[in-house]
């Protein structure tokens, strides 16, 4: 087993090591020691050069720490230090350029995800092998210069859904192998748009005609939404649910309902509205917030923690979409 390379022989030179061609430079906190064992195993034989190795409570001393390219962070539980650490970890990464890949657990997804609001950190939940690895293709793949607010709309959703597509195959190989010993601005990549313009023509009083914006139309029922969603749901019944993966839409249908009934929607309880893996589901709720279709919004009273909701773009879609329906809204499915 390759041994990792001590702090000291440790140094930060990202600018360098993309203009040389160098491997990148990947610390790695994990308490677990097979884990983390299994992880730098994994980013060597993918081509980082591995620096410090340690456990969680490295982070918790305070002291700073040269972070390298790639920071992965393995913390399924979490205290108050911890979180604190990690909002510290998660500035400093903003501000270098380094990139946060943070695995956890679906009990402390909330927690974490308040806390990572800087550094547009790749967040696993309870991670398989395959999934880890993955995520560091997607790290190997954005230093390729190969990032998603580059690409046109069409070859975003593209490369998110075959990035979706692989993390199901290597998913399934992980399974069949024998158990181990121990951004944007632009438009829409979802196409989503109302269907009318937001403004429409309207005469004075004296006949000229000017552009004013037109009414906002109200969101539908929300009991009319939740219906639509417990008959999508009653679908995986009687049929494989990966047949009608829909991620985005069930994620709107539920923020939505959640918007016109005045509640708020944490990070796991979308998740689990998606229908999909929690890590899968934070791909598409990032893709989405760079639509600008969902925003973050903090908690008030504890600043660690974050809801999302639809932006004003994304919830006047929704509510243009149903109106167009009309009385055939109660039908879908």
């Amino acid at each position: 087993m390759a041994s990792a390379a001590t702090p000291a022989n440790f140094a930060y030179d990202s600018p360098a090591n993309e203009a040389a061609g160098m491997p990148l430079a990947l610390s790695l906190f994990a308490d677990r020691v097979h884990l983390r064992d299994q992880i730098r195993d994994d980013a060597l034989a993918a081509g980082f050069r591995v620096g410090e190795v340690a456990g969680i409570d490295a982070l918790l001393s305070g002291a700073a720490r040269p972070l390298g390219d790639v920071v992965v962070l393995d913390c399924p539980e979490v205290d108050g230090a911890a979180l604190a650490a990690l909002a510290r970890l998660d500035m400093r990464a903003a501000n270098s350029g380094a990139t946060l890949v943070v695995s956890t657990s679906v009990a402390a997804l909330d927690d974490v995800f308040g806390c990572l609001d800087q550094s547009g950190a790749q967040i696993l939940v309870d991670p398989s092998r395959a999934e880890r690895v993955v995520a560091l293709g997607r790290v190997l793949g954005q230093a390729a210069h190969l990032r998603v607010r580059e690409l046109s709309d069409d070859d975003r959703l593209a490369l998110l859904r075959l990035t979706e597509q692989v993390s199901q195959i290597a998913a399934r190989l992980d399974r069949m192998a024998p158990p181990a010993d121990g951004a944007g601005d632009g438009d829409s990549a979802f196409r989503f748009e109302s269907p009318r313009t937001a403004f429409a023509p309207a005469l004075e009083s004296d006949g000229s005609e000017r552009l004013v914006r037109a009414a906002r139309l109200a969101l539908p029922d929300p009991r009319l939404v939740r219906r639509i969603i417990r008959q999508r749901q009653l679908r995986a019944r009687f049929f494989d649910g990966d047949l009608f993966g829909d991620p985005a839409w069930d994620m709107l249908l539920d923020l939505t309902a959640a918007r016109a009934e005045h509640t708020r929607v944490s990070v796991t309880s979308l998740c689990i509205a998606s229908g999909v893996p929690p890590t899968t589901a934070l791909r598409w709720i990032g893709q989405m917030i760079d639509a600008a279709l969902l925003e973050r919004v903090e908690d008030e009273t504890d600043r660690r923690r974050a809801f999302i909701t639809l932006t004003d773009k994304a919830s006047d879609a929704m509510a243009r979409y149903f109106a167009e329906l009309g009385t055939n809204a109660a039908r879908l499915v």
